[in-house]
């Protein structure tokens, strides 16, 4: 029964948290992501790749960047790899050869983190959300839609 409430809530939420989001467009590597309502940007990083988002009040925070590659296998392998390192367990991933998701827990909480490979091939766009586990339920509906927004610029 929890799982129906909890699936009702995110369907019901979705649309919700889409309406109002606002827009973060990378001119350095030509990707854009939506960004949920009521998170800030902590400005842009100097060196242009990409930005921090946070949600005020909250312990749940943003990350979008994106970065040069040689092989897009081998950066998600190092990713992923880090994270091991980090003392996150992963619980899910997906790869394909042009787009990767997973998600990993730690002390109370919760990372997801989601790459795409750019048309150029030799460049990427990702982002990565880190939440407590207490916000699980309010956040896989964001999660869904982050992931539908993440774009790079078309081929």
């Amino acid at each position: 029964m929890r799982d129906v409430l909890v699936a009702l809530f995110a369907l019901l939420t979705l649309p919700v948290f889409a309406q109002g989001w606002d827009h973060y467009d990378n001119a350095r590597f030509g990707y854009s992501i939506a960004v949920p309502t009521g998170f800030v940007g902590q400005g842009e990083s100097e060196n242009g790749d990409g930005q921090h988002f946070a949600l005020p009040g909250r312990a749940i925070a943003l990350s979008v960047w994106g970065g040069w590659l040689n092989h897009f296998d081998s950066e998600v392998a190092a990713r992923m790899g880090q994270d091991a390192a980090d003392g996150w367990n992963q619980t899910y991933q997906a790869v394909t050869p042009r787009w990767a998701s997973w998600s990993a827990s730690a002390g109370g909480q919760i990372l997801y983190q989601r790459m795409i490979a750019l048309c150029d091939g030799q460049s990427y766009a990702a982002f990565r959300a880190e939440y407590g586990v207490r916000d699980r339920a309010e956040m896989d509906p964001v999660i869904e839609q982050l992931v539908a927004s993440l774009r790079g610029s078309t081929c």
